[in-house]
């Protein structure tokens, strides 16, 4: 039952990914009016010319591996940074999308709990190798 709702979650949080990056740049959903702050904020990330065009790519990428079901863990990685700028945006900048944001927090945690036993290595305090 667990593997299945890890499946499930990893297919949902993957497609969320996928699709809102897609969107980034072909624009098919529209999106509500930000605030003037977020408006600020995104107006920002798109004059620098890269930032806003490297994270989307970044999510599609994170998607695609979601979906395809490889490097799962390595993509739960990659995509932390951005999904605290996600939450930290709609939770300050832009309320309009929060209810999102929490729902992809929640599919993160999920996500990295029932891929624990790939990060404890990582995170496990060892001798200092000098």
């Amino acid at each position: 039952m667990k593997e299945k709702l890890l499946v499930s979650a990893r297919l949902i949080y993957g497609l969320m990914f996928f699709v809102f990056g897609l969107n980034g740049f072909f624009k098919f959903i529209p999106l509500p009016t930000p605030t003037p702050a977020g408006a600020a904020f995104m107006e920002a990330l798109i004059a620098t010319g890269f930032i806003y065009p490297m994270v989307k790519c970044v999510e599609i990428l994170v998607g695609i591996s979601l979906l395809i079901g490889r490097y799962t863990t390595l993509a739960l990685v990659v995509i932390t940074p951005i999904l605290v700028v996600i939450t930290s945006f709609h939770l300050f900048l832009d309320h309009s999308g929060l209810s999102n944001a929490i729902f992809l927090v929640f599919l993160h945690i999920f996500l990295t709990h029932g891929h624990w036993k790939y990060y404890k290595e990582v995170l496990t305090k060892k001798a200092d190798l000098r």
